[in-house]
């Protein structure tokens, strides 16, 4: 598996934006869109990405709304394989199957369609761009189980350490970056 270099990941953390105060006092909010808009960046994040899975023999992608669908779709097609969108509830045409997952203040709900991995105990990596508490990867993990598929690992782009987000997702775990 590879490492990511210390060149790369220079170019990585500079690429990212902090925006202190948001999306409340004392939270400062990791924003992407500077990684998305950097050229350089976003080739090395997807080179990184590519050389660590090639050698996974994944079946899917599957990706969490909505900044996952990014990262997902681009590698999925590198690695010449299908994309899943793992989508909020309400957001699928087709027939689903839901997990709900617990926020702060409140609960959320994720969904993917009943067939979205038609290969029989596909290998499927999911993706995003952060973990925090890990509610929603726990759920996306478990949806992609209750359908009928192998999560693999779940990659993130930044990792919060300190919210332990990791904690509980019943396959491996990658981030490319940590926040302690």
């Amino acid at each position: 598996m590879s490492a990511l270099n210390e060149e790369d990941k220079r170019i990585l953390e500079e690429s990212i934006r902090d925006i202190p105060n948001f999306p409340k006092e004392g939270i400062v909010f990791k924003d992407i869109s500077t990684l998305l808009n950097n050229n350089e960046a976003l080739k090395t994040l997807m080179n990184h990405l590519e050389e660590r899975y090639k050698s996974y023999n994944l079946d899917y992608v599957a990706g969490i709304d909505a900044r996952g669908f990014i990262f997902g779709s681009i590698l999925a097609d590198r690695l010449n394989i299908g994309f899943v969108p793992v989508r909020k509830k309400g957001k699928l045409p087709y027939t689903t199957v839901s997990e709900k997952y617990a926020l702060e203040y409140g609960v959320d709900e994720i969904e993917v369609h009943i067939d979205a991995f038609p290969k029989e105990n596909a290998r499927v990596l999911l993706i995003d761009d952060l973990i925090a508490t890990g509610g929603t990867a726990k759920a996306a993990a478990s949806l992609i189980g209750k359908v009928g598929a192998n999560c693999v690992e779940a990659c993130f782009i930044l990792e919060l350490d300190f919210l332990k987000g990791r904690d509980g997702i019943d396959c491996d775990v990658y981030s490319v970056m940590h926040i302690d």
